[in-house]
């Protein structure tokens, strides 16, 4: 009987181990997810914190800061209608960018697009280092959705 009762106390205990490895997992990958971010809400956060009130000093409006020589109408307060102008304004230069490059860009290449097109092929230092803040936000996002499949 106590053979049985020691066998019993030992898959209990990898059960229990398991069970806590699993919910430990489970609850690291929530955290993960909850900082992760897409290549838009990596834009808004380092452009204007999200903030959809937020005007640059040489103008900017929206939550992701489009001078308003870009700026198609509508209210730049509007977090749908400014996704939507950001959109419009990056698939055009992405789609110069691939005519050009035969690929599209890396997140790196596509900040430096949104941020300063004419610098490109060469970026300021702090054009650079915000490029790769925001890549490197981009990454962590995809990083954590390749861990949670």
């Amino acid at each position: 009987m106590s053979k049985l009762f020691g066998h019993f106390k030992i898959v209990m205990t990898r059960r229990v181990l398991f069970i806590v490895w699993f919910c430990a997992m489970l609850v690291a990958s929530l955290a993960f997810s909850a900082a992760a971010m897409d290549r838009w809400s990596a834009l808004s956060m380092l452009e204007s914190g999200d903030n959809d009130y937020a005007i640059g000093a040489c103008g900017e409006i929206s939550r992701y800061q489009i001078r308003p020589t870009f700026w198609p109408g509508g209210d730049p307060r509007d977090a749908d209608s400014a996704l939507v102008a950001a959109k419009k304004i990056m698939a055009k230069r992405v789609s110069r960018f691939e005519q050009a490059h035969g690929r599209a860009p890396t997140d790196f290449e596509f900040y430096i697009l949104w941020n300063a097109p004419t610098q490109l092929k060469h970026p300021s230092k702090v054009v650079s280092e915000r490029a790769r803040r925001f890549a490197n936000l981009v990454q962590r996002d995809k990083r954590n959705n390749f861990a949670q499949r």
